[in-house]
């Protein structure tokens, strides 16, 4: 099949069954996939910054697939939703223009691999060293005191609100920081932030596990349906035709992967 915006051809079943893997880690860890997703077109030949635009499509695909089993189970705190997305949609703002910057000066595709490269190595780091603990390998540090249930930082900030879903008593802008974040990062690498976002909910927040997926995915949904609409007005990256082909695996795998 032809896309007219990346100016290529692609194999329609192989980008399908790439939507289908992503949509199922969708719905089982609440990420939206993009840091999967980019990497993987860009290697299959598709230019980044078509490759970064049309991914936030597919992540909103299954980001309203997963995020539709979890509510259903009531694994979602809206008003924590709520918040963090109203700090993406203002990251995203921020990130497109520094997209549009980087687009202008000709430098998007060699920022796009190396944050990429970073941020992947940085996360295999983490979880190498995670394995090595598990089998042994290394030692793992056993504390004194129990840790507490969310961050000291997060602990000390002023104005808080109850999340009565979440079981929270915390400030709103430690959650309008993380989202912040997440929508810089949706808009330049074009990943929801889920393999960022899920970590700090529970390390930082404090927040359990049973909503943490589920409202993830709340949140990614809308930061990525944003976005999407950033770079198709701005940027004009989104190439619809590679965009329906990701939906199309993504919606049935994040089902199946919300299932599991």
């Amino acid at each position: 099949i032809y896309l007219p915006i990346a100016g290529q051809s692609v194999n329609a079943w192989v980008i399908i069954i790439l939507g289908f893997g992503v949509g199922v880690l969708s719905g089982m860890f609440g990420v939206g996939g993009g840091f999967l997703t980019t990497p993987l077109l860009i290697f299959y030949g598709i230019p980044p910054t078509v490759a970064v635009a049309s991914a936030t499509t597919q992540i909103t695909g299954a980001s309203v697939s997963g995020a539709m089993v979890h509510m259903r189970r009531g694994g979602v705190d809206l008003k924590m939703a709520g918040v963090m997305t109203l700090g993406g949609l203002f990251g995203s703002i921020v990130g497109a223009a520094l997209f549009r910057m980087l687009q202008a000066s000709g430098q998007i595709d060699v920022v796009i691999s190396f944050l990429y490269v970073l941020i992947l190595g940085w996360i295999g780091t983490i979880m190498l060293k995670d394995g090595l603990v598990a089998i042994g390998v290394l030692e793992r540090k056993v504390r004194a005191t129990p840790a507490p249930r969310h961050n000291r930082w997060v602990a000390s900030l002023p104005l808080r609100w109850r999340f009565y879903r979440s079981g929270l008593y915390i400030s709103p802008v430690a959650p309008l920081a993380i989202g912040f974040g997440a929508g810089i990062m949706t808009v330049l690498l074009g990943i929801g932030g889920g393999f960022i976002i899920v970590p700090a909910m529970i390390y930082l927040l404090g927040m359990p596990a049973r909503v943490v997926i589920g409202t993830s995915l709340a949140m990614v949904l809308a930061v990525s349906a944003a976005t999407t609409r950033v770079h198709a007005i701005t940027t004009r990256s989104v190439d619809i035709v590679l965009a329906g082909l990701l939906l199309v695996g993504g919606f049935i795998g994040a089902q199946y992967g919300g299932i599991v």
